[in-house]
């Protein structure tokens, strides 16, 4: 039996990709602010925050890590609900992929965290810097710097498992495939149009946190 191609009933539910692929970018945008900012946190909190604090951020850290993104997300959504904090398939999302950048860009901002010179710690210690007036005028920016591709990187694959957040009906790109799929009965044409479409976005967004990196460690540093 031989298949017939028909990419044209792609174009029946082009405001369906539309959808999804807005509610992907809103997904990563959001989740990426606050999963380096709480990332950042943490970061500072396990190289130079108080002792009482390192033990929790570890252990969310390494909890975290060891666990799959889908079973933290299913957690979210179908777990929380027993203990009264019921959260929609978009809420349950947006959260679960900050807590899961969160912890993976912990990590890699504390490697940029133990690069810095000691001499640098000492010159602001001899201002009469406090710590955290250290980290943030003097540390954090050059830690930035040294690991914003591998952030960058971090960034792009959190995008790409975004595509899970389909399971807890968040209507996402890859949602709205499976629902074309299920209508249209074109799994190849539909999966095949969805993976080009994450491969731009995946691109495109590595090619903006470059330029963002230039803007604020090159560019804007030198104006």
């Amino acid at each position: 039996m031989n298949y017939t191609f028909d990419f044209s009933v792609i174009g029946d539910y082009l405001p369906v990709i539309w959808t999804g692929i807005q509610l992907t970018v809103w997904l990563i945008l959001v989740g990426a602010v606050f999963g380096c900012a709480l990332g950042v946190f943490c970061a500072w909190a396990r190289a130079l925050g108080p002792r009482w604090l390192r033990p929790p951020v570890v252990a969310y850290i390494e909890l975290i890590r060891n666990t799959p993104f889908l079973i933290q997300l299913f957690f979210i959504f179908f777990g929380l609900p027993s203990v009264g904090i019921k959260l929609s398939g978009l809420e349950a999302s947006i959260l679960a992929m900050v807590i899961n950048l969160g912890a993976y860009s912990a990590e890699i901002v504390r490697a940029g965290i133990e690069a810095t010179p000691r001499g640098q710690f000492e010159a602001g210690a001899s201002l009469a810097m406090s710590r955290l007036q250290v980290f943030r005028y003097i540390v954090l920016v050059p830690a930035l710097k040294r690991i914003w591709p591998a952030l960058s990187s971090q960034i792009v694959i959190v995008m790409l498992g975004s595509a899970v957040c389909s399971q807890v009906a968040a209507e996402e790109l890859t949602f709205a495939a499976n629902f074309i799929q299920s209508r249209s009965f074109r799994a190849f044409e539909v999966y095949f149009v969805t993976t080009g479409i994450y491969l731009a976005l995946a691109v495109a967004l590595r090619q903006i946190l470059r330029g963002l990196g230039w803007y604020l460690f090159d560019k804007g540093r030198r104006a």
